[in-house]
């Protein structure tokens, strides 16, 4: 699997601005996404272990940034979901450094294909890691933009 781009996974229906305050909230509302664009057909089951994965230790990584991910037996491909919170304080993740996230990675993956799994968690902690990057994302006035900047972007 390349992952020397992250665009491969994204979708401008996958991208969206976030208008709520909650974990809950985004999260719902990128796997909405993701269901209406058929890369989610097990809703439920997906949300159940998002929460799960949530339970052991928060995907808010810092930064601003939380990247909750899943792996599923019905996921024939990876995806990547964005949310961005522009306006407000952000959204309380329990985050390791405790800050606020602006910037949601939503991600979903065959549970067959760790080392895939692992290699595009990688590039998009590499992308991530510039704070350039995340104010450019920021920034972004909509969903083609964000796709762009993620396609521009090797980390």
């Amino acid at each position: 699997m390349d992952v020397s781009s992250l665009a491969t996974y994204l979708h401008p229906e996958l991208v969206t601005f976030l208008q709520g305050d909650s974990r809950k909230d985004a999260i719902e509302t990128l796997v909405e996404r993701a269901k209406k664009l058929g890369k989610v057909t097990e809703g439920e089951e997906y949300l159940a272990a998002l929460e799960k994965r949530e339970g052991i230790i928060s995907t808010g990584i810092g930064m601003g940034v939380a990247i909750p991910h899943a792996k599923l037996d019905s996921f024939q491909d990876f995806f990547i979901a964005v949310g961005i919170k522009r306006y407000g304080s952000g959204i309380e993740w329990d985050s390791l450094d405790g800050s606020p996230v602006r910037i949601v990675f939503l991600i979903g993956g065959p549970i067959s294909q760790q080392t895939a799994y692992l290699k595009l968690l990688s590039q998009l902690t590499k992308v991530i890691k510039q704070e350039k990057n995340r104010q450019d994302l920021l920034a972004a006035q909509s969903a083609e933009e964000v796709i762009e900047l993620l396609s521009k972007t090797r980390g």
